[in-house]
């Protein structure tokens, strides 16, 4: 059996959609938890920009989402997470874009972090950040209904990487007061979520990953100098 382990904290954004693609492939895999050494010569040693996750499959050591689902979806046996077409394939493609660049941002880093992660830290949000991150979010909502228009279960049609790449960061969104308020008034949206939560492979990352949902994240405690937006 292949070796491969994990790097990342518990609950990273970007580590859950590498530990969702690995429950899609039924892969088996170490997790070493980065939490107590971010920053440190360990962890840069791994990621030169000081971010997660991290894979070593075998000796390999990649860093980069994208690149490690890819290359997991690849390397890995199980059911293939990219479409055949290649109009389908380019429009994973760009949902994974969409993710990097727009929900991901302001549901997650944005939103998120300034309701779930600095208040369990004892941090009061900044709500100028929020209220700058509400019609980006919204826009995204949009988008996203319209790409799960006419009762489609998926965002490009099948079940691919474009999925696991948006779960986490809808998740996020779910759990704040504003994503609760929004997500009824996108129907299709709200039915995929609770579709992909219904994934095994969802089920079982979330069993990992829920007994850290509302800790405190120490490290997170410089991210209010080193990563808060400023408005």
């Amino acid at each position: 059996m292949a070796d491969l382990t994990v790097y990342g904290f518990q609950v990273s954004t970007y580590v859950n959609i590498v530990r969702l693609v690995l429950a899609e492939k039924g892969a088996d895999y170490r997790f070493h938890d980065l939490a107590g050494e971010m920053g440190g010569p360990r962890h840069l040693a791994l990621h030169p920009f000081g971010r997660v996750p991290v894979i070593d499959h075998d000796g390999f050591v990649l860093y980069e989402t994208a690149a490690i689902a890819l290359y997991l979806d690849e390397a890995l046996p199980g059911p293939s997470l990219q479409p055949a077409e290649v109009r389908d394939r380019a429009r994973m493609h760009r949902w994974i874009s969409t993710v990097n660049a727009y929900s991901y941002p302001y549901m997650a880093f944005h939103l998120g972090h300034e309701r779930l992660i600095y208040p369990a830290l004892g941090i009061e949000p900044d709500e100028k950040v929020v209220a700058a991150a509400l019609p980006k979010i919204d826009r995204c909502l949009e988008v996203m209904a319209a790409d799960l228009a006419d009762g489609r279960d998926y965002l490009v049609g099948g079940f691919s990487l474009a999925d696991l790449f948006a779960l986490p960061s809808l998740t996020t969104l779910a759990r704040t007061p504003e994503g609760a308020a929004r997500l009824p008034a996108h129907p299709a949206v709200l039915a995929w979520l609770a579709r992909m939560q219904q994934r095994p492979a969802a089920q079982a990352v979330l069993a990992m990953v829920g007994p850290h949902i509302g800790q405190p994240l120490e490290h997170a405690r410089s991210w209010v100098e080193n990563h808060r937006p400023r408005y």
